[in-house]
């Protein structure tokens, strides 16, 4: 008897093709802001107590040839889930798109997310919508963003496209293969800065962090490069005495990076480096001085308009600003009499 092999063929991305349209079938490299995450975990603690997950809508940017998509923004979508159906808002998916494509031109609908990791028949269902034609992102595949909110467990993202599968007919709306695609959480130096002093809220008991000073933020910085240096030091100690395997990629990678470090002497950096402190400070100083003189020159305002032209501050002022243009005007009558005698 012969052995015969069976194959299952996959064609991407979902959606039926439509005469003289033809779907894209390049590969994705999905990239995750910050912001959407947080927007997404937002959305599933404040989920009701029987939803075992949420879902919502993503939206961010696409590059010309469609092989990298970068999630920037996200909103919820309300559904309702039991084993038997589900039932997704769908007009109001739809209004919400309108709007916020409005308030961002440059955006457009990249795909959906979902606050657990398991793809069943309703995720297939889900999907479908998503990645159809008319108010979905075809002829681009939908993009699936899913993260584990599991207490106790650390957060984890997948990102997913779609193809749809042999079936018939009836079948085809809820039926979809799920292939994973791989993906990349960017942030920049200010994103960054705002992660790292959320991240330190963890290890305090009512869970909060102080905003720190520049003075703190230059101080551990200069410690993450010192601890960074160490770091390498000791690889490099490694590999000469033979206790790690070499690696030329990183060795490649620590040569670029010391040759872009200027060749300044270590008196000099220390220096320049007094000199900018010094900078600061007395721009700091100059800083508060005019805030004082600015905060004492509203109060002896407030007190002139308070205490009215006859009774103490505000009659000296009155005074003394009649005292003013009576010497004014007898220094303009002086000034005609010189003007008198030359002639």
């Amino acid at each position: 008897m012969l052995e015969t092999d069976s194959f299952l063929h996959l064609a991407r991305p979902l959606g039926p093709a439509s005469i003289g349209s033809q779907p894209t079938t390049a590969p994705l490299n999905v990239i995750v802001q910050p912001q959407a995450i947080f927007a997404i975990l937002d959305h599933s603690l404040r989920r009701n107590a029987d939803q075992e997950r949420v879902i919502g809508t993503l939206l961010g940017v696409r590059s010309e040839d469609g092989q990298e998509v970068e999630i920037r923004n996200c909103f919820a979508v309300g559904h309702t889930e039991t084993q038997e159906q589900v039932e997704v808002d769908m007009d109001y998916q739809k209004q919400m798109l309108a709007l916020h494509l409005k308030a961002n031109p440059k955006e457009v609908l990249v795909g959906w997310y979902a606050t657990s990791a398991e793809l069943n028949t309703f995720s297939a269902l889900i999907q479908n919508f998503y990645g159809g034609q008319g108010d979905g992102t075809w002829p681009y595949p939908a993009v699936h963003l899913t993260i584990s909110t599991e207490a106790g467990k650390d957060i984890e993202a997948r990102t997913y496209i779609s193809a749809p599968v042999g079936v018939t007919a009836e079948r085809a709306a809820d039926s979809a293969a799920f292939i994973p695609v791989p993906h990349e959480i960017r942030y920049g130096e200010a994103e960054k800065s705002g992660l790292e002093l959320i991240s330190g809220a963890k290890d305090n008991p009512d869970r909060t962090a102080s905003v720190i000073t520049d003075i703190e933020s230059l101080e551990n910085a200069i410690e993450e490069v010192l601890n960074m240096l160490d770091r390498v030091s000791r690889y490099v100690e490694a590999v000469i005495d033979e206790e790690a395997p070499p690696s030329s990629a990183m060795g490649q990678f620590l040569l670029n990076a010391l040759a872009l470090a200027p060749k300044v002497d270590p008196e000099d950096i220390e220096r320049d480096f007094n000199n900018h402190i010094q900078d600061v400070l007395v721009i700091s100083y100059l800083a508060n001085t005019i805030r004082t003189q600015i905060d004492l020159s509203n109060r002896l305002a407030t007190a002139a308009l308070t205490m009215g032209p006859g009774d103490g501050l505000g009659g000296s002022l009155a005074n003394g600003t009649g005292s003013g243009e009576t010497g004014l005007r007898g220094g303009q009558r002086g000034g005609r009499g010189g003007r008198g005698e030359r002639n």
